[in-house]
């Protein structure tokens, strides 16, 4: 799952908004990493144990083509952070421009998030990377964005055709999975190893 996604999840679960974000960046053994981000570290790294092993996923990463099919984790991840964005006053009371300021807020006085995020935080603000997922033209953005920052941005050269392709296919994992990733998410932050909490 992407950004949009690991907030919000974090979010419903009453959990740290940047802990969880930091998930991604935050590498190596959860009791290396502050105390304060522990819980969230480990959440981000349930739900995406869970995402990668569910069958609703795995049916979809077998529909991507030869051509994106090493980079169709991520593809999925963006997708998903999309159609969230679009459908978001379904899954959250909140509106999203509320929420983003929120998250925001969040990312800039949460003290110790991993060097990586920090570097990146101020463009995730000054281009509102939450906000304009709800657009298509957002998620391609995205896309190419994300491309530019891999070593190999070559494998994403016929990404943005390949989600068009699967884009109905994509939205239907998406309404089907995301409720039952959200319950996850909720048991699991209730689950949170003592280790784990401030």
């Amino acid at each position: 799952m992407n950004f949009l996604v690991h907030l919000h999840l974090a979010d419903i679960s009453d959990t740290h908004l940047s802990a969880n974000l930091a998930g991604d960046f935050a590498k190596g053994s959860i009791i290396d990493h502050p105390k304060h981000l522990q819980q969230g570290i480990w959440l981000h790294r349930q739900i995406d144990i869970v995402t990668d092993s569910h069958e609703i996923i795995k049916d979809l990463l077998s529909q991507f083509p030869s051509s994106s099919r090493r980079v169709a984790p991520i593809l999925i991840d963006l997708a998903f952070d999309h159609y969230l964005a679009y459908y978001w006053e379904e899954y959250h009371q909140q509106s999203l421009l509320d929420f983003t300021q929120k998250a925001y807020q969040c990312m800039q006085t949460t003290q110790e998030l991993p060097p990586k995020l920090q570097t990146i935080i101020p463009s995730i603000i000054q281009q509102d990377w939450l906000s304009s997922y709800q657009s298509r033209q957002g998620l391609d953005q995205a896309i190419t964005g994300v491309s530019k920052r891999l070593s190999k941005p070559e494998l994403f050269n016929s990404a943005i055709k390949d989600v068009d392709k699967l884009y109905i296919e994509i939205e239907i994992a998406f309404r089907t999975f995301y409720p039952q990733l959200m319950a996850y998410s909720r048991i699991y932050s209730r689950k949170t190893p003592a280790e784990y909490l401030v």
